[in-house]
């Protein structure tokens, strides 16, 4: 098993870090996303202006802005859909803080809590269809039916994990099923995307939406840790709610399948009740639980850097092989 990132590395990049070859364009992302994300009337823009805040480190755009920029040029029709992947994955954030009950995004409070439900799941609604009146505008049909095809499996998955609450039976596969519609498939439609606008061949373009979902599902599986084992300082958002809603996890599966008989039982008593933390994060370390995780999402990420190995060398390459090692090592 290649390990291509630890928790304990001393000296990681940061996401503006890996960035900087499309910093410019990523800034011209956020003058769109300001301006676009306004309304007339003053307390919805309050409200509208607020959901561009949570959208965090703008990971789906830069995606997107790298893929193009590894496969060919990059155009209008790249920054223009970048700000609209943005807009849909910050429609998801928004909708997912309403399902999770959550009160803090990005260090400051989740629409719901400020406004709530009824005006979340509005705003996400009107995020969704900002941004496909937006990827209507460049003028071919090809990057609507891509991003709609992936929205909706996107939908699914957060579906199938909100089925699956309490489904203290789920599987591994069927965790890699949810995980790679509600995460994955939207990483693999912003390089996809990159790529196919920057004119790259089917093998390249195919290899680009390979690298994405790799990317996406190593991402997932590091975000989960952080809900389990993460510093809410530093992540800044609510922890714990995958297992205060009794979602099972990576690591609540892996430790699971591990115990037979009473002491298995006794662990899903521990998530069932979902109060002693600090004794269930105990018996995950003990069962090397965390570190199966660790080491899974490390192949994911592996696996997304051999899916480069189609694209020409070029620096814009290795930021994104750089890419795959951040996303699972990352503290927040």
């Amino acid at each position: 098993m290649t390990q291509v990132g630890t928790s304990n590395e001393r000296s990681r990049p940061s996401a503006g870090d890996l960035f900087l070859e499309v910093r410019d364009e990523l800034q011209q992302v956020e003058i769109r996303l300001q301006a676009e994300l306004r309304s007339r009337h003053e307390q919805v823009d309050r409200v509208v202006r607020h959901g561009y805040r949570l959208g965090g480190k703008r990971l789906r755009p830069a995606l997107l802005l790298l893929a193009s920029r590894a496969c060919g040029e990059l155009t209008d029709a790249h920054r223009t859909l970048a700000v609209v992947v943005e807009m849909i994955h910050t429609a998801t954030l928004v909708h997912d803080d309403v399902l999770d009950e959550a009160d803090l995004r990005r260090h400051v409070d989740t629409v719901n809590a400020r406004w709530g439900n009824e005006t979340s799941v509005l705003l996400g609604d009107f995020l969704f269809s900002h941004a496909f009146y937006l990827a209507s505008t460049i003028g071919t049909a090809d990057a609507c039916m891509l991003i709609g095809k992936s929205t909706n499996r996107v939908c699914e998955g957060e579906m199938r994990q909100t089925l699956a609450e309490g489904d203290l039976s789920l599987g591994e596969d069927d965790y890699f099923a949810i995980i790679d519609a509600k995460t994955a498939e939207l990483c693999a439609c912003c390089s996809e995307l990159g790529a196919m606008f920057a004119g790259a061949d089917d093998e390249c373009t195919s290899a680009l939406a390979s690298y994405g979902r790799n990317l996406g599902m190593a991402f997932q599986i590091a975000d989960d840790l952080l809900d389990l084992a993460g510093c809410e300082e530093a992540t800044g958002k609510s922890l714990g709610r995958d297992l205060a809603k009794q979602k099972l996890t990576l690591p609540l599966i892996h430790a699971r399948d591990t115990l037979v008989d009473g002491p298995r039982n006794q662990l899903l008593e521990l998530i069932k009740e979902g109060r002693d933390h600090d004794a269930l994060l105990a018996q995950l370390s003990e069962l090397g639980s965390l570190e199966y995780a660790r080491q899974v999402a490390n192949e994911y990420a592996t696996k997304a850097i051999r899916n480069l190995n189609v694209v020409r060398d070029s620096p814009t390459k290795a930021t994104l092989q750089k890419l795959a090692k951040f996303v699972v090592s990352r503290s927040n």
